[in-house]
């Protein structure tokens, strides 16, 4: 499976996706999208627009000097089918893969390396020009610090609210539970004195 690059933004054109645009002269052009076909057909230039990887590899955001580059470059070269040859090959574009990451990662880390020292330097010179920034800052804090403790102290009272609840609700449960031994003590009581309650003798007539 080939995956070609689009010849406008350079993103992968996968199988069955993308234009193709075949000029007279039979070089074959693929784009990734309808709007890079567009852009190619008014004839603007790559390097010119900030979306696509030609403007970020000229504006050195990318990249763009590197061995492990190279290999991903196309070769019309025909080889006989070897299968440790694919083997091999498959465990060195692994092996690429790792490394081109992990020289990406050094240089994005060496080129974002001196931007907290500017941003730091243009906040402190903000602040210098307009101190009133600092009032308002105060201001969004004391604001910030007031709802925070409005917040627990609705919480300690939804907590104080739901111990209350709970003991409310075992008072009555022990209440229920006394109601109901006296019942029990009740019916026994009765159930005794009726055990022994004397039987009436009735005299019969002849």
């Amino acid at each position: 499976m080939r995956v070609h690059a689009c010849h406008f933004c350079s993103s992968p054109v996968y199988p069955g996706h993308g234009i193709m645009f075949v000029r007279n002269d039979a070089k074959e052009f693929r784009f990734c999208r309808s709007k890079c076909h567009k852009n190619f057909k008014q004839r603007r230039n790559p390097r010119k627009l900030k979306w696509t990887k030609a403007f970020r590899k000229a504006a050195g955001k990318e990249l763009a000097v590197d061995s492990t580059l190279t290999f991903a470059s196309r070769r019309n070269v025909p080889v006989r089918y070897n299968r440790d040859l694919v083997a091999t090959t498959l465990k060195g574009m692994a092996r690429i893969e790792e490394i081109r990451k992990r020289r990406e990662r050094a240089f994005y880390k060496n080129r974002m390396k001196g931007n907290k020292e500017k941003d730091l330097a243009v906040d402190k010179k903000l602040i210098a020009d307009h101190p009133e920034l600092l009032k308002m800052r105060a201001v969004e804090l004391r604001i910030k610090e007031e709802k925070r403790q409005a917040k627990e102290a609705k919480k300690a009272q939804e907590a104080e609210e739901a111990e209350m609840g709970v003991s409310e609700d075992e008072e009555m449960d022990v209440s229920e539970e006394e109601e109901s031994d006296e019942e029990e003590e009740s019916n026994i009581r009765q159930k005794i004195l009726l055990k022994n309650k004397p039987k009436s003798r009735t005299r019969v007539k002849f």
